[in-house]
């Protein structure tokens, strides 16, 4: 049974920084595209970054040169470090993995909880 977990989440102020973590099991971790992606109610949900096994990764433009998506094998886990927060980045995060053979349908692998960030003005 795959189980991702995500950690990290909670309230900064604007221009202040969080660092979320995702524990992934179940999966063979070195076989999966890892993302994270956020939603605010009534929107859908948005990919912010994904890193490959090999450690390629995807920003969406909105966060570029803010966020860095990181990924540690021998852990399971992922990190997205996000750095000069802004209201707009509220949102609950939600960590995903999918197998790399269906790398661009992440509907087709598996979602933590969700972890919620409230950015402050």
């Amino acid at each position: 049974q795959v189980q991702l977990v995500e950690s990290g989440g909670g309230l900064v102020q604007a221009e202040g920084s969080l660092r979320l973590s995702c524990v992934a099991s179940g999966i063979i971790f070195s076989d999966h595209v890892m993302g994270w992606y956020r939603q605010t109610p009534g929107a859908q949900r948005d990919l912010v970054a994904r890193i490959t096994p090999g450690g390629s990764t995807v920003y969406a433009d909105f966060v570029k040169g803010r966020f860095t998506i990181s990924r540690v094998n021998g852990k399971s886990t992922i990190y997205l470090q996000m750095n000069s927060l802004k209201p707009e980045d509220t949102a609950v995060y939600y960590c995903n993995a999918v197998h790399m053979r269906h790398a661009h349908f992440p509907d087709l692998g598996s979602w933590g909880q969700g972890t919620q960030v409230t950015v402050s003005s």
